[in-house]
């Protein structure tokens, strides 16, 4: 299995340092869009839409949301920093919400186990994150902020795996994921908390206006967040009966499977850009 992620995340990877580094904005911003309706149409099957018009009729509402979310913040052009904090700023209540759900659950679903909740539920996880993603990209240096977000929910992801495989003992969240401990957890936080160093000190961007604190502060909440993320889209998959949110990725599942810990990270990131102002 680890041989099978690796040979399907090395070149997704590269895939995707690539586009962020050449195409333009435009471009990034549909092909963005595309991963987003197809983890829509993953995320729908877990809502409990079993018919295709049901599941299409949902891509339609999502790519309206991806749509009008452009169009009020201004993502394609002069960005609306206002809009844009007013939006991330929701999203990161939101999922401060999402947070007590999973630490509740299996009693948290009965707030949220309706099939309407949980279409809600996507609309909040998978808009807001594209939202956030284009921003980054908007501002100075923006495929270098960008890379630094992903990387980050890589190295957390990566430093959990290994920490869990040789320390855990701890369960996390036995309910909705058995096979997250506190020992990966901590891996994964400790793994970012040297990245973030590393990112202070090499300073691949122009830092010299933020301490190493503040850029700490932004890279490990980001970390958590990530968690958070891949928490979420786990309890879902719980609650409607499946392990995976689908199959398009060899050792990955779903399209979903791997944008769980963005979708968690990325509006907590650029909320913690324009907070320190990075």
């Amino acid at each position: 299995m680890l041989k099978t992620r690796i040979a399907t995340g090395v070149p997704l990877a590269l895939m995707f340092i690539a586009m962020v580094v050449y195409l333009a904005p435009w471009i990034l911003a549909l092909l963005f869009g595309l991963f987003v309706l197809l983890g829509a149409w993953e995320w729908s099957r877990l809502s409990g839409l079993e018919s295709a018009a049901a599941r299409f009729a949902y891509l339609l509402l999502i790519g309206a949301g991806l749509y009008l979310t452009a169009d009020k913040v201004v993502l394609l052009g002069s960005v609306d920093g206002a809009n844009v904090q007013s939006l991330m700023g929701t999203t990161c209540l939101a999922w401060a919400v999402a947070l007590l759900w999973i630490k509740g659950y299996p009693s948290s679903a009965i707030l949220w186990r309706s099939r309407a909740m949980r279409l809600f539920m996507g609309f909040m996880v998978l808009v807001p994150a594209w939202a956030a993603v284009m921003f980054l990209l908007s501002v100075p240096f923006g495929p270098v902020i960008l890379i630094c977000m992903v990387a980050t929910v890589a190295v957390a992801d990566i430093g959990g795996y290994f920490a869990g495989r040789a320390f855990g003992k701890h369960k996390l969240a036995p309910n909705v994921s058995p096979a997250k401990t506190w020992e990966g957890f901590w891996g994964g936080f400790i793994a970012c908390a040297i990245f973030g160093g590393t990112l202070w000190y090499v300073k691949p961007i122009d830092l010299s206006h933020l301490d190493l604190f503040s850029v700490l502060a932004v890279i490990l909440t980001t970390a958590l967040a990530s968690v958070v993320g891949d928490l979420l889209v786990s309890m879902v998959k719980r609650e409607s009966g499946y392990k995976d949110s689908g199959n398009l990725l060899p050792g990955h599942g779903g399209v979903l499977d791997r944008l769980d810990s963005i979708c968690g990270a990325a509006p907590i990131f650029a909320m913690g850009y324009m907070l320190v102002q990075w």
